[in-house]
């Protein structure tokens, strides 16, 4: 090995993401892992442990008719592949910087422990975490971040910087991805005076959010900027739009309106409908089969348009915000924990955010 390679940085890229099953069978045990999680259930961890056992026994057959309809299995590891493969090409175009890029699923393969010890094996000098939600909550990001630390063994961080990527929905980057998906999926509507958009957002049960999850706060935000970019284009300067939240389970109240229920108001309205997925950065079942097919169909009963922008996915402005990041992490000298902009942005009441104030 040459001196030039071995004093050249090596940078570990970790993508976080929920994790899906990959095949029938995996779905029981995906759901336990899924409702095991302290930062989902949080109930001491004996009673979470039987309600993670309950649940997925109970919701194992309901999940099966769901999975059905994308081949047996969730197709977030492939959507997420796609991601990684674009965004390593991109560092590597944008840098001389050495970049490997690791997929850590939260509740399914590949999970925590495997991934870190791969990284190990890497020998980086230094691991950037990008958590593949744009909008921080506890019950992923946080999630995600306190099992990954609970896996690193002190000797080995003691070694290297560890940088890690908050949240960025406000990152200009992503918002333009958004925008022009929009812009592209509407090309061939002119009018759009009879359409209304709904920013549609995994949900969570109010009292998350009561606690200082900043989630549903960092979504309107992400919204607004989006609005405000559209409507700088002609055709969506009028645009009716409203935030709404899907994914609803259980007795708990969850945060409003729902999303479902705003498609049934459409339709009695006969307001044509623009689903826009503003919280979800790949493909899985609760838009393949919640937004295509169950949303769907309810607008095919009333008899309204119903127009599904998709995910940001490998969308090229997308990955180059993401490869914006890492690059601008990377080369900032000090360890952090911070939005992508370096800055905390969400309000005090939020005390569940990690970031400190700048």
């Amino acid at each position: 090995m040459s001196e030039i390679t071995r004093n050249k940085k090596k940078v570990a890229v970790v993508l976080f993401n929920l994790g899906g099953p990959d095949s029938l069978n995996a779905i029981k045990p995906f759901l336990f892992n899924l409702f095991n999680d302290k930062y989902i259930i949080t109930l001491p961890s004996v009673l979470r442990f039987v309600v993670a056992k309950l649940i997925s026994i109970r919701r194992e057959k309901f999940a099966k008719t769901i999975y059905a309809n994308t081949g047996g299995k969730s197709p977030i590891l492939e959507e997420t592949l796609s991601q990684k493969k674009a965004l390593k090409e991109e560092l590597i175009k944008n840098s001389d910087i050495t970049f490997e890029l690791f997929i850590c699923m939260r509740h399914w393969h590949p999970m925590t422990a495997e991934v870190i010890k791969n990284i190990k094996n890497y020998e980086p000098n230094e691991i950037i975490l990008l958590p593949l939600y744009p909008q921080f909550s506890t019950t992923t990001t946080a999630s995600s971040l306190n099992e990954f630390a609970k896996n690193l063994s002190k000797e080995f961080i003691d070694k290297i910087k560890l940088k890690t990527i908050c949240c960025y929905p406000l990152d200009e980057g992503f918002i333009d991805s958004h925008v022009k998906l929009i812009e592209d999926k509407l090309s061939d509507k002119v009018d759009l005076s009879n359409y209304r958009m709904l920013f549609s957002a995994h949900g969570l049960p109010e009292k998350i959010v009561k606690s200082g999850d900043p989630y549903q706060w960092q979504i309107e935000q992400t919204v607004l900027k989006i609005i405000s970019k559209l409507q700088l284009i002609p055709k969506f300067k009028n645009i009716d739009y409203k935030v709404t939240y899907q994914s609803r389970v259980g007795p708990l109240k969850w945060l409003d309106p729902n999303t479902e229920d705003e498609v049934k108001i459409a339709g009695k309205e006969n307001k044509s409908l623009i689903i826009i997925p503003v919280a979800f950065v790949s493909e899985h079942v609760e838009t393949l089969v919640e937004l295509d097919i169950e949303y769907k169909q309810i607008a095919v009963d009333h008899k309204i348009d119903y127009v599904r922008v998709p995910t940001l996915s490998a969308n090229e402005l997308f990955i180059k915000s993401l490869a914006n990041m890492v690059l601008n992490f990377s080369s900032n000298d000090s360890s952090c924990l911070s939005s992508s902009n370096f800055n905390r942005i969400c309000p005090d009441i939020y005390s569940k955010c990690p970031c400190k104030a700048s």
